[in-house]
């Protein structure tokens, strides 16, 4: 269950999210030296990949829809209260993406071909990506 390549309405887009980077790698055909962002079901999961500095703490755990680096480079996002959190709840985080072709607009078809389970909810997202902040130990710098 946990390195299947899903498609699902995300919190913020249709994505591709699985454990297995690399099944998200080849369905978006992008480089492996690309990371991901992991997306997780509560801070306390947080907590056990990466320490949010003190500066930061209400910030990250007040965001919604917001994606963090953090100062050792990787990428997390807590989800909390969506119908994400169904498949999110089983397996307690997983890495995400959009879900179309590399630097390619989201193409519904491609994206039913390369994924090996699809999730489906009545009004799923096809909203905006997150927004992204690098934290550092004493600023917040906007990525996107």
């Amino acid at each position: 269950m946990r390195t299947n390549l899903y498609l699902t309405p995300t919190d913020t887009t249709m994505g591709f999210v699985s454990q297995a980077s690399k099944k998200i790698d080849k369905a978006k055909k992008r480089t492996a030296n690309k990371h991901y962002i992991r997306v997780v079901n509560s801070l306390e999961r947080l907590k056990t990949f990466a320490r949010v500095p003190q500066k930061h703490k209400n910030r990250v755990r007040r965001s919604t829809q917001t994606t963090f680096v953090f100062p050792q480079g990787e990428s997390f996002r807590v989800v909390k209260d969506t119908k994400h959190n169904l498949l999110l709840n089983r397996v307690k985080w997983l890495y995400s993406s959009s879900a179309n072709l590399s630097g390619a607009e989201y193409n519904e078809l491609y994206a039913k071909k390369m994924s090996e389970v699809m999730v489906s909810f009545p009004n799923g997202n096809s909203g905006e990506a997150s927004k992204i902040y690098r934290l550092g130990h004493g600023v917040i710098k906007s990525i996107r």
